[in-house]
């Protein structure tokens, strides 16, 4: 089941790097996306450090986590501008790439750059750690899905309503107008086009693990 992520570290090491809804139907039986519009460039690199922290995480709450197959990374190191919601199939190692943005608590000054991660309620910060992901619903920001916080770095998401929607502010086009993407409330807000990729991709009791490299 690790083989394909563990030659992808090999490889990346010798490199020089509400009311509650179904799940979509793209949730149910599709591959992990393709990359998009949004993916970057060919020779950019997921962080080898970084990969092993999420996988040390996979392995830490095995118990909680249902499905091992695929898990999402985002590095927050680097910015918004760059697509950093990284989608790895664990078994071959392959990746996709989308953008996401992050919170405006992590960045009062909307330069692009997450500064500071935060758990507290009313930060409108990212939080960093392991996450679950839940079920699916329509609400404010319509279709979205919850998530459960596993360390004590994000423990606060499901009281703080950190979840996946999509968002007008995150599409690819504030890149051009902007140079970034605008911020979410410390949600993981990706481009409204890019929303039925990123259910098909992750499902429900899936792992996605936020940090910076």
């Amino acid at each position: 089941m690790v083989s394909g992520a563990a030659a992808l570290m090999g490889g990346l090491a010798g490199s020089t790097v509400s009311r509650v809804v179904a799940p979509p139907p793209l949730a149910a039986a599709l591959p992990p996306p393709a990359p998009t519009q949004q993916s970057r460039p060919a020779d950019a690199t997921l962080d080898p450090q970084l990969l092993r922290r999420a996988l040390a995480a996979l392995d830490a709450h095995a118990k909680a986590i249902r499905h091992r197959d695929r898990i999402a990374i985002v590095d927050f190191s680097a910015p918004s501008s760059e697509a950093r919601f990284h989608f790895l199939d664990v078994a071959s190692g392959r990746v996709s790439r989308q953008l996401v943005a992050h919170g405006s608590g992590s960045d009062p000054g909307h330069t692009g750059f997450l500064h500071r991660f935060s758990n507290i309620s009313g930060s409108n910060a990212s939080s960093e750690g392991a996450f679950l992901t839940g079920d699916y619903y329509v609400g404010k920001h319509g279709r979205s899905q919850r998530l459960t916080g596993l360390d004590a770095t994000n423990d606060n998401a499901m009281e703080r309503a950190i979840v996946i929607h999509g968002a007008w502010y995150a599409n690819e086009d504030m890149i051009t107008a902007h140079g970034k993407l605008g911020r979410s409330q410390g949600c993981f807000a990706v481009g409204e086009h890019c929303l039925d990729e990123t259910f098909a991709h992750l499902g429900t009791g899936r792992l996605i693990y936020a940090a910076r490299a």
